[in-house]
This record gives C-alpha cells, structure tokens and sequence, in this order.
C-alpha cells in the first residue's frame, strides 16, 4: 500500500515500514501520531488495483517519533567587496524522524 500525506505542510510518499524525516513535529521519541490528511492512497491486490484521490480517500496514517534531529549546516555569506562589508549567518533546520507503522 502507498500514500500521498500531509505532515506539516509538506507532502510525502509514505509505506509501510518506512523511515523518514520530516518538519519538527510536537511530541517526545516513543509518541505515537496520526496523520489523517491523506491526499491519495493506492493498494495492490490480486487482479485489482485500488486508487482513491481527494476526499475518497478514508485512510489514516499512524507512526511513531523516532528522534528529533538536526539538519547540516547551511552558511549565508554576504561580502562587498573593498568596502570591510562581511556578514555570516548559518542555521541547522530542525527535523523529526519518525516511522511509519500501519495504513489504515
């Protein structure tokens, strides 16, 4: 079975057993979240296949906060040049890894 999902306003491909980091989501590692905007589903079965686009689709996406990680780092360099002018900034973004345990 395949998804289309919406986790904090970005969407993803998501399976079953899948490992994934998406956008900082509330909740400790070992929390156990749903996600119920699914925007498409698709299931494969013997001699029939299964499609259900937009508001179709009734499937819930459950998963499990693995960890909260941090993403590289990324380096905003601004100069002029002969003027003296350097200015640098960096962030690492903040990502949940979390995985995927049923669709249903």
């Amino acid at each position: 079975m395949l998804a289309v999902v919406k986790i904090a306003g970005q969407q993803f491909k998501v399976q079953k057993d899948q490992t994934l980091y998406v956008p900082r989501i509330a909740g400790n590692a070992g929390d156990k979240v749903e996600f119920g905007e699914v925007l498409l589903s698709y299931s494969k079965s013997e001699g029939s296949d299964n499609l259900s686009v937009g508001k179709d689709v009734k499937a819930v996406i459950k998963a499990e906060i693995v960890a909260h990680v941090q993403g590289d780092k990324v380096i905003a360099f601004k100069m002029k040049r002969r003027k003296g002018f350097r200015k640098k900034h960096g962030h690492r973004t903040h990502y949940t890894k979390i995985h995927i345990s049923e669709i249903a």
